[in-house]
């Protein structure tokens, strides 16, 4: 007796178990994600050979025990400086980011100011020397 694979209704398969990976399928924390390299990347030239291993990182939520002098305003990045142990790094913090914008183009741009303000603190310089759009 053979074995046959019931087919319910007559339907046979209905596509592939994974499809390929097209814009619509990329979730918000990619988008921001990416958003943040892109930034980076503009400011690549800046960096220099003394700063050319910075890394940028994105996490969710700053921490949540701010010092008292700290200001009560959820942070929107920082500038992590480095240690013997690793580079320097800068964050952006993604939701309090996202909680600002008012749409894609809004967040585009806020994340562009962050990273922007974080890598001129690590240069010592104004933001308006990096990008002078930066308001």
């Amino acid at each position: 007796m053979s074995t046959r694979r019931r087919d319910r209704h007559g339907r046979r398969a209905r596509g592939p178990l994974a499809w390929p990976p097209v814009p619509s399928m990329t979730t918000r924390r990619e988008r921001f994600d990416d958003l943040v390299l892109d930034a980076a990347d503009r400011l690549r030239p800046q960096l220099g050979t003394r700063y050319a291993a910075t890394e940028f990182a994105v996490q969710d939520v700053p921490p949540t025990d701010p010092a008292p002098w700290d200001e009560q305003m959820a942070p929107l990045g920082r500038l992590l400086r480095a240690t013997p142990e690793r580079a320097d790094r800068v964050v952006v913090y993604r939701r309090p980011v996202e909680a600002r914008a008012a749409d894609a183009l809004d967040l585009a741009e806020i994340v562009a100011e962050v990273v922007t303000e974080q890598v001129a603190a690590l240069l010592g310089v104004p933001p308006e020397e990096l990008d002078p759009g930066t308001r």
